[in-house]
């Protein structure tokens, strides 16, 4: 045990001496490491100091370079833009210059006209004296060769000016009263007129014929059938009669109403088309042929309500209207001349200030009762009062149509429209009795008689051929002779044409000078 403390002593008391002695060594080696360290840092620093001065000194060098290069770059850009601007100076001045040189010329043209105009004033003005001492010297002689003073003389003119006026004056009054009266005389027509240029409609009605075409003459025995069977089936359902005569490829259907006519014409059309042609194919296209008429009926009424814009209108109203699409009168569509009443009846309203929604209703519904006449006993006003007024129209449409054709007075304005509307529907040229091409007959046959007269030069056929305009050569018929040629022309159309209403013959004569200042 006590060797271990002697030994740990010892071993204790060595290490203290090697610190002793180690730690003044140590210290100097350590020394001498960092002044080392501290060279090569200080060459190493020296060393960086140099390599960035050559290095600034090299990129100095190379700005300096740059910079010089930029300057001559700049200079020679400088250089040319100067000289581009002095070339457009220079052209700017060439072209001041030759501006310069032409106002000269033309200050000096200026010059000679306004030297030209100054003694032209000087001749007119002594052109002018001239003519003052003419004028007096010829009033002198005028006044010792009429013993009148030139006061005496414009006192004389005024009296006299004063009595032709006066008498201009009371002509012109005279004129004006019969122009006034007239004119209340045409307020009315003027209304009618104006709501009849305003109204489209034909000019000529078209005429409802119920012929079938055929493809050939053969197709009318497959229509009669074995014994008659098929044209007994095709009368047998739809009430009309089949004529089957010599006329070539055609049938005629004759009914007397006209809707069933329409549905035995499309079964027939049909049957035609496809060909098949017996006693149940007939039964099928029949009822489909009677579906597409009616839904046409609906269409065709729709669109007269439409058209005309009368609203809440019954279904069952809508739809009896539009039957109207298959019923003439005198060859003109009922439907047609409705609608053309309607808008007549609401324009002339809208001339007078009356209500136009009633005087449309009333128009549009007036013939209504034509779609029951062939159904119905009974006249087609009574007819058409009864079915609007089971279907809640008003009275006073109710009585506009009662009095459309003057069976009872009217005492409503808008009946009158009604009736007024309907006269001019009815009357108008070409709306009954006429086709097309009969009107466009007429129409020639007026323009050829009154074309054909000596000194005609021109002759026109206007407003539906109500009036005709006659263009007369001025150098072969003077003032008083219009008077005689449209006196003959009218009694020559009297005696060689007929026409309905009456026709305005109008003869024009027209002096035309012309002259040219040059």
């Amino acid at each position: 045990m006590e060797f271990g403390l002697i030994h740990v002593v010892a071993i204790l008391a060595a290490a203290v001496v090697a610190f002793i002695v180690g730690f003044p060594l140590g210290i100097s080696y350590r020394k001498k490491v960092s002044e080392k360290e501290i060279s090569s840092a200080e060459e190493e620093a020296r060393r960086i100091i140099n390599e960035a001065i050559k290095s600034s000194e090299n990129k100095k060098r190379e700005a300096l370079v740059e910079a010089k290069e930029e300057i001559l770059r700049n200079r020679s850009e400088y250089e040319k833009e100067v000289k581009e601007r002095r070339n457009e100076i220079q052209k700017q001045e060439r072209r001041l210059q030759q501006k310069e040189e032409n106002l000269d010329r033309k200050t000096e043209n200026i010059e000679k006209k306004e030297e030209a105009l100054q003694q032209k004033h000087e001749e007119m003005e002594r052109q002018e004296e001239e003519i003052q001492a003419i004028k007096r010297s010829q009033t002198e002689m005028l006044e010792r060769i009429s013993g009148l003073t030139a006061e005496e003389a414009k006192n004389y003119l005024i009296s006299q000016v004063e009595t032709e006026v006066t008498h201009e004056t009371a002509m012109k009054i005279k004129e004006i009263e019969q122009r006034a009266k007239e004119e209340a005389d045409q307020r009315a027509k003027e209304i009618v007129a104006t709501a009849i240029q305003r109204c489209a409609a034909d000019h000529a009605a078209e005429i409802t014929v119920s012929v079938v075409p055929l493809p050939n003459d053969e197709m009318k025995g497959r229509i009669i059938g074995r014994e008659g069977r098929n044209i007994r089936t095709i009368e047998t359902l739809t009430g009309v009669d089949l004529i089957i005569d010599d006329t070539p490829e055609a049938i005629t259907v004759s009914c007397f109403e006209p809707v069933r006519r329409e549905v035995a014409r499309v079964a027939l059309e049909k049957l035609i088309a496809d060909g098949r042609i017996h006693p149940t194919h007939i039964e099928e296209m029949v009822e489909k042929a009677r579906r597409e008429v009616d839904a046409v009926i609906k269409s065709e009424g729709e669109r007269a309500a439409f058209e005309t814009g009368v609203r809440g209108l019954h279904p069952e109203v809508q739809k009896m209207l539009g039957r109207l699409h298959y019923r003439t009168s005198y060859g003109q569509n009922v439907l047609q001349h409705s609608i053309e009443v309607s808008q007549l009846a609401g324009l002339m309203a809208a001339e007078l200030g009356a209500d136009v929604n009633s005087a449309k209703r009333a128009g549009l519904l007036h013939d209504i009762g034509k779609a029951l006449d062939h159904e119905y006993e009974g006249t087609h006003i009574s007819l058409g009062v009864e079915f609007c007024r089971k279907y809640k129209e008003k009275e006073d449409i109710l009585h506009a149509i009662q009095a459309h054709h003057g069976d009872v007075e009217c005492k409503t304005l808008v009946a009158c429209l009604v009736q007024a509307a309907d006269a001019i529907s009815a009357a108008r040229p070409g709306a009954r009795r006429e086709n097309l091409e009969n009107y466009i007959k007429r129409l020639e046959k007026l323009e050829e008689i009154t074309g054909t007269y000596p000194g005609v030069e021109k002759s026109y056929a206007i407003q539906a051929g109500r009036e005709v305009r006659v263009m007369v050569k001025p150098e072969q018929v003077s003032e008083d002779q219009m008077v005689i040629l449209a006196r003959e022309l009218a009694k020559r159309i009297e005696n060689e044409l007929e026409y309905p209403g009456q026709i305005k013959v109008h003869v024009l004569r027209e002096t035309k000078v012309v002259e040219y200042a040059k």
